[in-house]
């Protein structure tokens, strides 16, 4: 019905004309173009109303949106004054849609609509018309602009913003709180009549939730609601447009409402008694037992605390929150004893810890119970009556001695027999011992305080019936000391005097130290040895602060006559049994300066002040003799092993080759090879040895082959030498892998002067005569002068 209404209101508005269209026909003032101007009326002041003149006069042309006809809609229609219906005049349409969503007719000025608009997709256009000459193109009118407006119509429903809606409100509000509020949109006009004015009902979701029709505020319309009853609520909303009248669109959305928890519920224990069974050995700090109660409510709404207020074992127990679980936890504070008490009665209350104020009237937010502890018997071990002891005992006890005694018992009923024992892991030495049956610890060995002060040990106490159950007590036990030990130097004191000294000269402060701790402190007294007195040379002078002087007696010293002095120091203590010492106090004898300056002194003193003994002195002197023999040693070795090279090198000769100016025996001074030697082959195995062969000490003695006998030719002589001692070498396997080659100049016999050499001198024994020298020209009659030439 509603769709048949609208069809028939936009036919009535197309085909007849309805001034629902608004149009108006262009209308000429009188006067036509010519610029005058017509009366058409007073204002209220009678001035009369006067219009000017114009050759275009638009008005807005309106246009329903969605039209559904088969025809193009029919829009308004352009006319121009200039027109006088020759078809001379030309209608041209431009601006938004031209030529596409609107056409015109060029003759008749008719505009139509060639689709079907939509208002929200666009609510008007803005077009230009102008009418000119069709002939000459000339503008008759000038252009003109006019808007198209598409009338709304009421074709869009209402759309919520969101949907679903979530909103949570806090259980047992008032009627009347807010909840959420919705927004619902209509696309449609709303300038325009009532297509866009949204009303807002509630189609589900009564009668807990309301909404206002204008707003769309969603508020409770029921007192009480209780979460823990029902949590979750679905409302249904609709929005309506044309305020809500029949034939108007709409849209809905649904509305999730959560009740949001508040503190309304009190806890309650699950049982109002809770019964627990522990034994006695259970550890401090352990859980005794769990209690539990409930809350409706929910998150810290739902948090618990637990508190003791009533006990018959105060300090014995505490409760504690399982903040998780919102469990009690029953917790042992104190250790039990079954022989004592074997029971314990609780009570317990527990509480929110976040109350609400606003419910304290509907009753207690609390709740009490009652817990008992019942306490179950177990087989203890002894129990010792102290934590631990300590016993004194001074160093000089006699062994088997007691010196204390421990004490446990068996904390059960049947009270067993303990026996005693010591844990010698805690005593290696096995210093001390227990009485098995008396618990009396007595000594296996002297003990000396300074050598420890202090003994842990460990003393065990075992049921006899059981022997698993044991026990451990530490016993300390302190050695008080005894006056058992002498004062001695406190370190090794040497010095010395200067030869120029005077009488009562101070050379030296020495202290004493004591193993013993008197319980007034130490008191030393010092005094030169009564051996030592008659004869002295020094004296000691006490301090009486447990230092001494060592003084001079005389007023010079003589290093010559003694260079090193004693001097004995007696050390006594002033406790009781009183101990004392003798110590030696060795002063050397220095030359020092005026000022007392040591400048010299013998051998021993400078050791000792170097701080250096006899004994090191000894020992350096004998580690330097043994490095000397090392050294000498090696050195003999390598000699021995070392062997001259046959041929040190290349560029070695073995002959010397000496240049002279003049004619002479220069062979002969320089010590070289003889040729008298080459000549007689006997002397040869009398000279000495070649330096480039191994020695004939070495060579087998069939190896070598006896010398050829002596022949008297020179010159056969040589060759025959040489050519022997090549083929014994070159025979020998002993021999190097080289040759020694010796060149002589030796002339020969067939020379007119014959040899100037006096290498023949060497197998003569008598002297040579030079005289013939002279016979031989004034060249040589210097060598045959008064003055030999001796080589």
């Amino acid at each position: 019905w509603k769709k048949v209404c609208v069809l028939m209101a936009l036919w009535a508005v197309a085909h007849l004309g309805s001034p629902v269209h608004g149009l108006r026909a262009l209308r000429r003032t009188t006067g036509g173009r010519r610029g005058s101007a017509g009366l058409t009326g007073q204002d209220a002041n009678g001035v009369p109303l006067r219009r000017s003149k114009r050759g275009w006069m638009w008005n807005q042309f309106f246009l329903l949106e969605e039209y559904t006809g088969t025809d193009m809609q029919y829009v308004g229609k352009l006319h121009s004054d200039s027109d006088r219906g020759d078809g001379s005049v030309k209608y041209v349409l431009t601006g938004e849609g031209a030529g596409s969503l609107f056409k015109i007719d060029e003759n008749s000025g008719d505009i139509h609509a060639t689709k079907r608009l939509d208002r929200e997709e666009k609510a008007y256009y803005i077009l230009h018309a102008k009418a000119v000459n069709r002939v000459t193109n000339v503008a008759l009118e000038g252009q003109s602009e006019f808007v198209i407006k598409i009338h709304d119509i009421n074709d869009n429903e209402p759309r919520f913003t969101r949907d679903p809606y979530v909103a949570r409100v806090p259980e047992m509000s008032d009627i009347g709180t807010s909840v959420i509020q919705v927004t619902a949109t209509d696309a449609d006009d709303s300038t325009y009549g009532n297509s866009a004015r949204v009303v807002y009902s509630i189609l589900e979701g009564q009668p807990y939730f309301s909404v206002d029709p204008e707003t769309g505020l969603i508020k409770t319309a029921l007192p009480g609601m209780d979460r823990e009853v029902k949590e979750n609520y679905q409302v249904v909303i609709q929005a309506k447009d044309m305020a809500g009248q029949n034939g108007g669109l709409s849209g809905t959305a649904t509305v999730n409402i959560a009740l949001s928890d508040v503190n309304d519920n009190p806890p309650r224990f699950t049982k109002t008694l809770y019964d627990f069974r522990v034994p006695e050995s259970i550890e401090l700090g352990s859980a005794v037992g769990l209690i539990r109660a409930v809350d409706a409510d929910i998150g810290e709404n739902a948090e618990m605390d637990y508190r003791i207020i009533g006990s018959d074992g105060p300090g014995m127990f505490d409760v504690t929150t399982n903040r998780s679980t919102q469990e009690g936890v029953v917790v042992l504070r104190k250790p039990l004893d079954f022989e004592k008490k074997r029971q314990y009665s609780l009570r317990i209350q527990v509480e929110n810890a976040h109350a609400n104020s606003r419910f304290f009237s509907a009753g207690p937010f609390r709740d009490e119970a009652t817990v008992k502890v019942t306490v179950e018997d177990v087989d203890e071990p002894p129990v010792f009556e102290r934590a631990s002891y300590v016993m004194e005992v001074k160093e000089d006890t006699a062994r088997n001695t007691a010196i204390g005694s421990v004490s446990a018992s068996d904390p059960d009923d049947k009270n067993s027999l303990v026996r005693y024992s010591i844990d010698r892991r805690t005593d290696m030495d096995r210093m001390f011992n227990v009485h098995a049956g008396n618990g009396s610890v007595f000594l296996l060995r002297e003990l000396d305080r300074e050598e420890n002060a202090w003994h842990n040990i460990s003393v065990i106490a075992t049921e006899f019936n059981n022997p698993r159950q044991i026990s451990r007590a530490p016993v300390y036990v302190r050695v008080l000391d005894v006056n058992d030990n002498a004062p001695a130097f406190a370190t090794g004191y040497e010095t010395f005097v200067c030869e120029n000294a005077k009488a009562n000269q101070r050379i030296q402060t020495v202290s004493a130290t004591d193993p013993d701790t008197p319980l007034g402190g130490h008191r030393f007294f010092f005094s030169l040895a009564q051996e030592a007195a008659g004869k002295a040379n020094f004296s000691v002078r006490d301090n009486k602060d447990n230092t001494a002087w060592i003084l001079t007696r005389r007023n010079s010293y003589n290093s010559l006559q003694k260079s090193v002095y004693h001097v004995p120091v007696v050390i006594s203590d002033g406790e009781y049994p009183m101990q004392s010492s003798t110590n030696t106090l060795t002063v050397r004898v220095c030359t020092c300066d005026r000022e007392g300056n040591m400048k010299l002194c013998n051998a021993e003193a400078l050791t000792a002040r170097a701080g250096l003994s006899t004994g090191a002195l000894v020992a350096i002197l004998l580690c330097v003799v043994i490095l000397l023999m090392i050294v000498v040693l090696f050195a003999a070795l390598r000699r021995q092993r070392k062997k001259e090279p046959l041929i040190i090198s290349k560029e070695d000769v073995r002959d010397n080759v000496v240049s002279y100016n003049d004619e002479g025996g220069g062979e002969e001074d320089t010590q070289a090879f003889d040729i008298g030697t080459l000549r007689n082959p006997e002397a040869i195995e009398e000279s000495k040895q070649r330096r480039d062969i191994v020695p004939e000490a070495f060579y087998p003695a069939a190896v070598r082959r006896p010398a050829p006998p002596p022949i008297r030719d020179h010159n056969g002589d040589v060759r025959d030498f040489i050519n022997q001692r090549l083929q014994d070498n070159d025979g020998d396997p002993t021999a190097p892998p080289y040759d020694s080659l010796a060149t002589y100049a030796y002339e020969g016999s067939g020379s007119a002067a014959e040899s100037l050499s006096s290498l023949e001198s060497a197998t003569t024994e008598g002297e040579q005569d030079y005289n013939y020298l002279s016979e031989w020209g004034p060249r040589f009659k210097k060598l045959g002068g008064p003055f030999p030439f001796f080589f």
